[in-house]
């Protein structure tokens, strides 16, 4: 993204962004970094300030602030197949009583990479990612399942992997 572009945004955004969840805002400067570490996450500081029209240490410190904030992580993503991981599922998880309790408790399992609070016919979506259909079958049947509050779950093993990105961009 080039300069003009940051600009042309801070203008349409006159200078900052609502957030929708309470958290911080972010100017466009800080949504064009974003940006740029999600097409590449060891862009060197030097390149996305030239882009964004910033110095290399505002760039620096930026970035940790998006960092300290959680806004953002930069993470190494793998293909779960190539580190051993031979299978993934989605469950869908029913619970009876506090969805958060059972949310935070699930969160805690290692295996579960993804837990998201839904509405409609389940009130967890977990994505669990296992060594091979035992260790999935332990997971579903001893653990999740073992969680007080959990009333029931679906499983979604999935057979292959099309698409996997990260790249929503900050819109």
């Amino acid at each position: 993204m080039h300069s003009e572009a940051v600009a042309s945004r801070s203008a349409d955004q006159k200078g900052a962004r609502e957030s929708r969840t309470g958290g911080p805002q972010l100017d466009a400067v800080s949504l064009a970094i974003v940006e740029q570490l999600q097409e590449d996450g060891r862009r060197p500081y030097a390149a996305i300030g030239k882009a964004v029209g910033l110095s290399e240490a505002a760039v620096r410190q930026r970035v940790q602030k998006l960092l300290d904030q959680g806004v953002m992580q930069i993470v190494a993503v793998t293909d779960p197949l190539t580190v051993g991981f031979r299978r993934q599922a989605m469950v869908g998880v029913n619970v009876e009583g506090d969805v958060e309790s059972v949310a935070d408790a699930l969160a805690a399992m290692s295996e579960c990479e993804y837990v998201v609070m839904t509405a409609g016919s389940f009130d967890l979506m977990v994505e669990i990612v296992c060594e091979d259909d035992d260790h999935l079958l332990d997971v579903i049947n001893k653990r999740i399942r073992a969680v007080l509050g959990v009333r029931s779950t679906e499983s979604f093993v999935y057979l292959k992997l099309k698409k996997q990105t990260y790249m929503w961009g900050t819109r």
